[in-house]
């Protein structure tokens, strides 16, 4: 039996839903609210549809958090659920997604930072584990628990935001005037299934990298772990690589730039752009094994014609800021399973085999006899309905990001749902309410060689309140104290196109045109 990697359990997910709350602030002038019931009133919310562990009032911290009341709260069987209220409210309700198979713990520093950021702008903010604790039951050993499955997969996130409302109405005396959404890869699956299952939930919903389909994504993390089981590919390799994809791909949106802006362009092929070993093989070529293995990683994974799930988008073999590239640790990882393998595992012998459960490998999958099992469980989680009508009527608004050089979820998946919503509604009515916007150079949420930073809510606060859809949203890329580049990110299907003269690392010197 292969063991499952410490790292389900931690750090390596935890930036899939960090604050994207940068430089919003309620306009000038706007009024707050404050409480009229004390803070340990909201014990008295106990009932038989949930239990209010604690309500407890915390004094202000200075540049840290403001005055709030954190309210701790479980639904059956085990759902999580934090409500903290400032003392000055700005009357508006964030809710942030969760990573990977969730089981947070609600106190995890990344958690509180968030949760903190967002009270600093006046939200009264909560949060989910979603139903289980990551710490007792790792990776989907929960999933045994017909439960909390469902409670991962769907239910917990309507709970969640239906009790949020109550305790604040309880609070202060009144329901918020516009509810918010902000998640990433996990986080944005969350939020588009607020959009498909529960349009009235949310107001303004940000989905950034969701992991929308569920059959894809396990199934090309499966093909690529029998891929890797027959050649690996050692991370030694992946600076020869990535030179070799970038040669081949840079210059394909008309500017040479480091930066892949259109990578679906590309046509990269390994056995045409890698440099093959003639001998036994070393540091500066690829054997006719591991250039196989990377034609089936950039392949499509068919069966009887039928595509299952594409080809890895070229991009993120490059190495970000931190020295390591995109794929070392998401797709391939010298001396155990990488993440997305272990993740996919997991699934395997908690929620597609369970009786399997800790035997099962992955030499055991048949895609074409086994790919239904891992349809049966999907439907319970992935979000790809392109049906949004009720979405669109009351009024909601969704941005969706995807980073063009994610390792962990592919971004053509993200823009195959943005068109098939387009199909179903009109392209028109879909700019109306649901944009895209890619981000060229951008790893798994965050990270990468391209700007990452931007704050959604200054895209998706005045979209809602104020009717000012996003056309152009600039990204910048820190370094440091400094920034070294800004880039607009267009609305799909827009892209950025270099005016011809000035610097590249300058948004100003980039047009959101069509292709």
């Amino acid at each position: 039996m292969r063991a499952l990697p410490a790292f389900l359990l931690a750090s390596s997910l935890l930036a899939q839903n960090a604050p994207h709350i940068r430089d919003w602030r309620p306009p000038q002038g706007e009024p707050v609210t404050k409480p009229r019931a004390a803070c340990t009133a909201l014990h008295a919310l106990t009932g038989y549809q949930y239990s209010v562990i604690a309500a407890d009032a915390h004094a202000g911290t200075a540049g840290l958090a403001p005055a709030f009341c954190r309210v701790l709260i479980q639904v059956m069987p085990e759902i999580r659920i934090e409500v903290s209220l400032p003392d000055q409210w700005n009357r508006r309700l964030y809710m942030f997604g969760n990573g990977g198979f969730a089981g947070e713990n609600l106190e995890a520093p990344n958690r509180v930072t968030h949760r903190n950021t967002a009270l600093k702008a006046g939200f009264a903010v909560t949060q989910t584990n979603t139903g289980h604790d990551a710490e007792r039951e790792p990776g989907a050993t929960f999933a045994g628990n017909s439960q909390k499955l469902l409670d991962y997969a769907f239910r917990s996130l309507h709970v969640t935001a239906e009790t949020a409302k109550q305790v604040i109405a309880a609070h202060y005396g009144s329901g918020p005037a516009r509810s918010y959404y902000n998640g990433c890869s996990t986080g944005g699956r969350q939020g588009l299934q607020f959009a498909q299952r529960y349009p009235d939930d949310f107001d303004g919903i940000v989905a950034g990298a969701p992991a929308l389909n569920g059959t894809a994504n396990r199934v090309r993390s499966i093909a690529t772990a029998q891929a890797l089981a027959s050649a690996r590919i050692p991370a030694a390799k992946l600076p020869l690589l990535a030179s070799k994809v970038y040669a081949r791909c840079d210059d394909k949106d008309g500017l040479k730039d480091g930066l892949l802006s259109d990578p679906f362009a590309c046509n990269f092929r390994p056995a045409r752009d890698v440099p093959a070993c003639t001998g036994a093989g070393g540091a500066d070529c690829f054997t006719p094994a591991e250039i196989h293995t990377l034609e089936s990683l950039y392949g499509e994974v068919t069966v009887k014609g039928k595509r299952l799930a594409p080809g890895y988008v070229p991009g993120a073999e490059i190495a970000g800021p931190n020295g390591v590239s995109g794929w070392n640790g998401w797709i391939v990882r010298d001396g155990e399973l990488s993440q997305s393998a272990s993740m996919a595992l997991s699934a395997l012998r908690y929620m597609v085999f369970p009786k399997a459960m800790p035997e099962y490998e992955f030499s055991q999958f048949d895609l074409e006899r086994d790919t239904p099992r891992l349809e049966s469980v999907a439907r319970l989680m992935s979000a790809t309905d392109p049906d949004l009508s009720r979405f669109h009527a009351r009024g909601g608004k969704l941005l969706m990001y995807f980073g063009l050089a994610d390792p962990a979820l592919n971004p053509r998946l993200g823009v195959e749902y943005w068109e098939s919503v387009a199909r179903h509604m009109g392209t028109e009515k879909t700019q109306e309410f649901f944009r895209l916007f890619l981000m060229p150079g951008v790893f798994h949420c965050s990270g990468g060689v391209g700007p990452a930073c931007f704050d959604t809510l200054q895209a998706i606060v005045p979209w809602v309140e104020q009717s000012k859809a996003p056309v152009r949203i600039v990204a910048s890329q820190p370094e440091g104290n400094k920034i070294t580049r800004t880039r607009p990110l267009c609305r799909y299907p827009e892209t950025a196109r270099y005016k011809g003269s000035g610097s590249p690392d300058d948004a100003a010197n980039f047009a959101c045109a069509m292709p």
